[in-house]
């Protein structure tokens, strides 16, 4: 960053070989917070050849797992000694506020221990076939080369997703983070090599998708391709892996429904529900996969919930995430903001209620940066795109429903399936409707709140493949059955 070299390929930092970069954008301010080498298709295509050429040693993938768990453990160490500097470089790269940063690394440094924990236990399966003779095993073995491709939203948080895993499997990567939010995965990777990964094991490169995605995906020297993203270029890997019948893993996003019942009117839960369904939709100012940004609440209680919601959405402090009194950032970019602003636009447009915000702040403090207020539309209904499609802002939508079978009907009805909310005092209710739900993760009166232990990944266009958990760990094995007889051996079928 600012001069060093940005690129980690074979074990040695490099400038792109065209002498490409890019400014990265503070989008509190608009100043430029670093300037990064820009990677090329040659670069790219370097980087998978020296994770194949780490990987086919097999020096690795040999090493035993009780030192990758140790590695694991040393890098979460590192993360934990350097949780401050790395939680401001996020907030000046991604906007969101210095109290999600902080969040965000020790969440970081949580998955890195689980795997040391996961990895350290792992054994091979006995099978026992019925015959006293034969030791039937099943193996797990590292899946080979991965390429890792994180979002710009939470980009070492879920780059770590896919980091941690593959280590304590054996694996080796090319990482590539989302050219807008590189700065965090660029420190780590240093802090990775201090830590001890072998050279090769980790190559880093960094560039827009277009440009580099040829280059890390439509080549057989790729085993495996984790990519945390949207619709279309989720489709478009699968598609070019096809070709090589190479394994893929996509999160896609998410059209989030959060379900809220009118019994929390008399149980004394509906301030905690208001609180956690603006949480839900405006934490990092809606740039979530998982945000609650469909409110789906129940007839007799909507008005006056949604009024208690506009007062609240009303009084959030927006500003620098480096401002201790911020409660939320700006959006990522200008480009995000003018999709926000043609959303909003499309909302109005299709007969949607404004109930609150729908433009920018009028805060001349704020005027540099990409900043957009918490939007709220009432009186939607799943025919608007607004409803149907991630907006991926500070965007709630809010529909109505009559009884619990309309309320999961509602919660049912998008092409994703990522994440979800109930809010209801009827435990019996509650179990009900989750488990009716088609979606990866459902929340029950709580929300936006996960465990490295458990795994993470939708239904439908929000993807296929998990991460985090021990299937998380999974993605990135092979399995092996080894048949072995310990008998003599009587003559084959064949007789001759």
């Amino acid at each position: 960053m600012n001069g060093e070299p940005d690129l980690l390929i074979g074990g040695k930092w490099r400038h792109a070989s065209d002498g490409g970069t890019r400014d990265i954008v503070n989008p509190a301010d608009g100043s430029v917070a670093a300037v990064v080498d820009e990677a090329t298709p040659d670069d790219a295509r370097d980087a998978v050849a020296s994770a194949r050429k780490a990987f086919d040693d097999g020096k690795w993938s040999a090493t035993p797992v009780a030192d990758r768990a140790a590695l694991l453990d040393r890098v979460a160490d590192l993360l934990a000694r350097d949780k401050e500097s790395l939680a401001e470089l996020e907030t000046r790269d991604t906007g969101k506020t210095l109290a999600e940063s902080r969040i965000d690394i020790d969440d970081v440094t949580s998955v890195f221990r689980y795997y040391s924990r996961l990895a350290a236990v792992e054994s091979d399966r006995i099978v026992d076939v019925g015959d006293p003779a034969v030791i039937s095993r099943v193996v797990r073995e590292p899946i080979g080369v991965c390429v890792l491709i994180a979002p710009w939203n939470y980009p070492l948080l879920q780059i770590s997703w896919k980091i941690a895993p593959a280590l304590a499997a054996g694996c080796t990567m090319v990482v590539k983070p989302s050219e807008v939010t590189p700065l965090t995965t660029i420190a780590f990777t240093r802090l990775l090599q201090e830590a001890g990964v072998p050279d090769s094991v980790v190559n880093l490169v960094q560039g827009s998708g277009a440009t580099l995605g040829p280059a890390l995906t439509d080549t057989p020297d790729v085993d495996f391709i984790s990519f945390t993203g949207g619709v279309a270029t989720g489709k478009a890997i699968s598609k070019v892996a096809a070709e090589h019948v190479t394994k893929v893993a996509v999160e896609l996003g998410g059209k989030n429904p959060h379900i809220v019942f009118a019994d929390i009117a008399d149980s004394g839960d509906w301030d905690a529900a208001v609180d956690h369904v603006l949480t839900g939709v405006f934490l990092h100012s809606g740039q979530v996969c998982s945000a609650g940004t469909r409110l789906i609440v129940e007839e007799s209680i909507a008005d006056d919930f949604v009024a208690d919601l506009a007062a609240r959405a009303e009084k959030i402090r927006m500003g620098d995430g480096m401002d201790p009194a911020s409660e939320t950032g700006p959006l990522v970019s200008e480009q995000q903001r003018a999709k926000i602003e043609a959303f909003v636009q499309q909302g109005l447009s299709e007969g949607a209620k404004l109930v609150t915000g729908g433009a920018r702040p009028s805060d001349a403090a704020l005027a540099k940066g990409s900043f957009y207020l918490p939007t709220i539309f009432d009186r939607c209904d799943r025919s608007m795109r607004i409803v149907a499609e991630e907006t991926f802002g500070p965007i709630l939508t809010v529909e109505r429903f009559t009884d619990e079978a309309e309320a999961i009907e509602l919660g049912n009805d998008t092409e994703y399936g990522l994440a979800a909310g109930v809010r209801t005092s009827d435990q019996a209710r509650g179990e009900r409707v989750v488990r009716a739900l088609r979606h990866g993760t459902v929340w029950l009166n709580d929300f936006g709140y996960y465990t490295a232990a458990a795994e993470w990944g939708g239904f439908g266009k929000s993807g296929n493949g998990r991460e985090l958990g021990p299937t998380g760990l999974a993605e990135y094995q092979e399995i092996k059955h080894i048949w072995h007889n310990t008998a003599p051996q009587p003559a084959g079928w064949f007789k001759g």
